[in-house]
């Protein structure tokens, strides 16, 4: 199971888990259009590489913008997969996977179906597509398959997903194209704005980390970060406070809480009850946000929850699918 995201790519293996997390990224020789590094290695690369070599975030939004690098990335990663499972059972001949990769709730059904021919051609011998809100709720062990309201809001790189599930699907969902990486552009763009100081998004991420907060936090939090000075073109340091990150995130934050609070403003009055008794779970790597929960529980006025493990709960989730849909397949052929 494939959990393809815009910022980070999980892979669980049946029997396994989790196998390993990478960075969506891909780093290509432009003469050759052959793959010179893929995952951590390709991110390292990000505006360091020369004039021949493109490090590409193939995944923009939760959906694929470059078709040609993410075949070649999923590719990478099943080969790698397979590789391990070979140490593992070196008697066993392994033919092409059966792969369930996750999707937005949000993507189209010309984006869904890139997804799953993207899988296809890079050896998958069925691809399977699942919606990443039911994956994560799979993931958090919520109980999905009964007739009660479940409610996930799963918070990636590039969207934020928000769901309500009974019965083994999604009731009312919204989806929304605003996430950690938005807020990563956002707390760059600001710092360029405020200081004068151009940075890249690597560092805005690590701003995010140390001081980024859903709510307001006490002052006195600051970081260094260095830069290129805008005027003079020089290197430069400046110091950002906690507060001047929260005020770069705002926006990003409040279209996290609104699509929560339209979500629940669309759930049926039965589910709606189920939501309120036992609350909400959070999941993603924006859960990781501090104080979101928080700020979440006062919006709206539900519990909520984090996910024992948020930046795994949907790759865990898509497991568990491929582990279902591989009794249902096997009690299909045996009957049939």
């Amino acid at each position: 199971a494939i959990d393809l995201g815009t910022a980070n790519t999980l892979v669980f293996v049946r029997g396994q888990g989790v196998v390993f997390s990478e960075p969506s990224v891909v780093a290509l020789d432009t003469k050759t259009e052959e793959v010179v590094a893929v995952g951590s290695a390709a991110k390292r690369m990000i505006g360091r590489t020369p004039a021949n070599i493109v490090a590409i975030e193939p995944l923009k939004e939760g959906v694929i913008a470059d078709f040609g690098a993410t075949e070649k990335m999923i590719a990478h990663f099943i080969r790698r997969a397979q590789r391990r499972e070979r140490r593992r059972r070196p008697y066993r001949s392994l033919v092409g996977p059966r792969v369930v990769v996750c999707a937005p709730s949000g993507a189209t059904g010309v984006e869904l179906r890139a997804v799953k021919e993207a899988a296809e051609s890079a050896g998958a011998r069925q691809a399977y597509v699942i919606e990443e809100p039911l994956a994560a709720a799979i993931g958090a062990g919520l109980p999905v398959e009964e007739p009660e309201g479940s409610m996930v809001v799963d918070v990636g790189g590039g969207t934020t997903e928000v769901a309500v599930i009974s019965l083994g699907g999604i009731v009312t969902k919204t989806s929304v194209r605003t996430a950690g990486n938005e807020m990563d552009r956002a707390i760059a763009s600001f710092v360029q704005r405020e200081h004068k100081v151009a940075v890249g998004t690597q560092t805005a991420e690590r701003l995010k980390i140390e001081l980024g907060s859903a709510l307001p936090l006490g002052e006195g939090e600051s970081a260094e970060m260095r830069g290129r000075d805008l005027l003079t073109g020089l290197p430069k340091t400046v110091v950002v406070t906690g507060e001047e990150v929260g005020e770069a995130i705002g926006p990003a934050v409040e279209a996290i809480v609104g699509a929560a609070k339209n979500t629940l403003d669309r759930t049926p009055p039965e589910l709606a009850s189920d939501v309120i008794e036992r609350g909400m779970v959070l999941a993603g790597g924006g859960a990781l946000l501090r104080n979101l929960d928080e700020r979440l529980s006062r919006e709206t006025g539900v519990a909520v929850h984090v996910a024992e493990d948020p930046l795994e709960c949907v790759a865990v989730g898509s497991g568990r699918y491929l582990e279902e849909l591989g009794h249902l397949l096997s009690r299909t052929s045996s009957t049939g």
